[in-house]
């Protein structure tokens, strides 16, 4: 059953939207005012809002402002409920992102018309796509079903980037979003002192460089292949015409993008306050999940630069893991024995 919730201050207009959409089979939420009704649409986490332009406390339009700007909120499809039809309302709430008005006094049919399409659509965007080529396209060409993303490019250019290859520099401007068709790379930054650091890896159905394209900025670090990779360069004007010209896309987007800012902001943490030990266990373990398997490959040097420390170090502790029956070494391949215990290596 879908949640929907009612941001409205009239006690009458209020209770007649509850009455329609529960006798539609919606299970419905009531806010009085805006203050409340950002609290339960963080709380509640329907799957549409309806919300009124001028309440008390905080009006819709400030609402709207906040949800779209939250990552667990941002995608609810938002309708405007407002008895002002003029042009300035209008294009104000359709600027920050509302998805659709109604204008009271409103009809019944049409009040559930419109739900009905905005959660189709809404669901549509939702759907998980697979971190491959043709997930790829597939979510492209269903941003292609809206009138504004017509234009988009129908082709993208691939290339093979060889064993150590740059992709792109630190401090290049962005031309492209690259997604990883199949390979491995590393993003790394390098210090005054030449020394690099490795931020991420990026393996199949991942993208990267999307940071920098968003922000409109020069790039906060370096890419380069780790083994031969094959890699989809989506040009920067399509990467724009997707975020900026529906919010349902931008949303689906975004999800789709941010797969790995949690991942490096734990791994900075870890660098910060974890043991070497630690750090070497973590990193092993980064990397089987990234091949999906339990041996895999990885010079010393690239993996002490995701550790950040010295590979003299990385070395020691490998052999320490080896002795210990956590790892198995054979012709410089790490295969993992015992997970468990990488898991919960004390920090």
């Amino acid at each position: 059953m879908k949640k929907i919730l009612v941001i409205e201050d009239n006690l009458e207009v209020r209770e007649n939207l509850a009455e329609i959409l529960e006798l539609s089979g919606y299970e419905v939420v009531v806010a009085e005012d805006g203050t409340e009704g950002v609290d339960l649409a963080l709380n509640q986490q329907p799957d549409l809002i309806i919300c009124d332009v001028m309440m008390p406390k905080l009006d819709g339009f400030g609402v709207l402002n906040i949800l779209s700007k939250r990552a667990e909120t941002a995608d609810i499809p938002f309708i405007f409920l407002t008895a002002k039809a003029e042009k300035t309302d209008f294009r104000r709430g359709m600027n920050l992102g509302a998805d659709d008005y109604i204008t009271k006094p409103f009809y019944k049919d049409e009040l559930l018309a419109v739900v009905e399409v905005r959660l189709r659509k809404s669901d549509q965007l939702r759907k998980r796509f697979d971190k491959t080529e043709q997930g790829l396209h597939a979510f492209i060409n269903e941003a292609r079903g809206f009138e504004e993303l017509k234009k988009l490019s129908n082709e993208r250019k691939t290339k093979i980037f060889k064993k150590r290859e740059i992709i792109f520099e630190e401090g290049d401007y962005p031309r492209y979003l690259y997604f990883v068709k199949n390979g491995k790379v590393k993003l790394f930054k390098t210090n005054d002192d030449g020394k690099e650091y490795i931020i991420s890896l990026c393996t199949d159905g991942e993208f990267m460089g999307y940071v920098d394209l968003i922000k409109d900025t020069k790039y906060n670090e370096a890419a380069a292949a780790l083994e031969d990779t094959e890699i989809s360069l989506i040009p920067k004007e399509d990467f724009q015409a997707l975020m900026h010209a529906n919010r349902d896309v931008a949303s689906q987007l975004i999800k789709m993008l941010a797969n790995n800012v949690t991942e490096k902001e734990e791994q900075l943490l870890q660098l910060a306050y974890n043991s070497v030990r630690k750090r070497v266990a973590n990193a092993l373990l980064l990397l089987h999940d990234k091949e999906g398997k339990n041996e895999f490959n990885i010079l010393r040097d690239d993996l002490a630069r995701i550790v950040g420390t010295a590979k003299e170090s990385v070395i020691r502790m490998l052999t320490e893991f080896k002795e210990d029956g956590y790892i198995d070494i054979t012709d410089g391949a790490i295969i993992i024995k015992n997970r468990p215990k990488l898991e919960h290596m004390p920090g």
